[in-house]
């Protein structure tokens, strides 16, 4: 982890705002909205998109605009039609039923969602029981858990893992949703190892590289402000989990959706304000909140550089090729 301070303009008297990096769209979240808007481009409108391509209300509202249309079930779209799959990946029903209205499908699920659901495949053809570690009604728990249903169990804290009962204790395996707390998921895992000790795990952690960056880069954020805002969407788990991470180390912190969720009631006295953004979050929202800051006297503005990312994904083949153009 490399650490650099760049000073912006300083006002004698004006309170500080700190802009901490990383922030914003990661490499999945970057990877599914442009699949989105090349295959409007390659396809035309409309182009169908199940579910919220990324949990994030204005880039939803933006693709909306350009002619996605957005659906909860494949019943929903038309036989034969443009049908893109959210970064947060499906069940294989949900596959089953687009191959059955002949949709012509271009997946944008996460790559390291992907893995996910690898790893419950593989666990499951070894005869195992997975814990899957994460919210139950997330998209991407419903994902996953799909793939395995009936060896299945979905545990989101430690007092259900003490509740927990399972067929073979020595046939079970453990993953995690990609956007969880790494602090609870830590206790979680804990948990699950004292009571199974021959449960077995990933070899590698599931939680991705971004969450973990963002939630790394709050906490160092935490030592240098009074009050942290987030911008992201409510349905954001990755986002919410930020406002977690302030909170767990004493600082106060709120989820914003855009500028317009700022408070001034909850700036009274305060004189440094943190800001950083979920992975599901457009750098313009933050432009927005730091702008709108300003007006309410945080004209002191200073990034706190920590954590470089080059992560990035390909394009999928189909559409690539649709595209003329290299998958990568």
């Amino acid at each position: 982890m490399t650490l650099t301070n760049i000073q912006g303009t300083t006002t004698i008297g004006a309170k500080t705002l700190v802009r901490v990096r990383p922030r914003g769209f990661c490499a999945g979240v970057v990877r599914a909205v442009d699949i989105v808007e090349l295959a409007l481009e390659a396809y035309g409108s409309p182009v169908y998109v199940h579910h919220e391509i990324v949990h994030n209300r204005y880039v939803v509202d933006q693709l909306r605009g350009r002619g996605a249309i957005f659906v909860e079930t494949i019943g929903e779209v038309p036989v034969g039609a443009v049908l893109v799959f959210s970064a947060h990946g499906v069940p294989p029903r949900v596959r089953t039923e687009a191959k059955e209205r002949n949709l012509r499908v271009i997946d944008a699920t996460c790559p390291l969602v992907t893995k996910v659901h690898l790893e419950a495949l593989k666990f499951a053809r070894e005869g195992r029981t997975l814990i899957l570690i994460g919210h139950r009604d997330h998209q991407e728990i419903v994902g996953t858990s799909g793939e395995a249903p009936e060896q299945t169990i979905v545990v989101g804290t430690v007092e259900e893992v003490d509740n927990l009962q399972v067929p073979d204790p020595s046939r079970l395996a453990f993953l995690t949703q990609t956007t969880l707390s790494l602090y609870d998921t830590q206790e979680i895992v804990a948990r699950l190892r004292q009571k199974f000790p021959l449960i077995v795990g990933p070899a590698s952690d599931d939680i991705c590289y971004a969450t973990q960056n963002r939630q790394e880069a709050v906490e160092a954020l935490t030592r240098e402000v009074e009050l942290i805002l987030v911008v992201g969407s409510a349905n954001s788990s990755n986002s919410n989990r930020l406002v977690e991470v302030a909170q767990r180390a004493g600082v106060a912190a709120r989820l914003i959706e855009d500028s317009n969720d700022i408070d001034a009631a909850a700036l009274e006295g305060v004189k440094s304000i943190g800001l950083t953004a979920g992975a599901s979050a457009p750098e313009v929202l933050v432009e927005q909140v730091s702008q709108r800051l300003s007006g309410f006297g945080f004209t002191n503005h200073r990034d706190l550089d920590l954590i470089r990312e080059d992560v990035r994904f390909t394009l999928p083949a189909e559409l690539a090729a649709k595209l003329g153009r290299a998958a990568n």
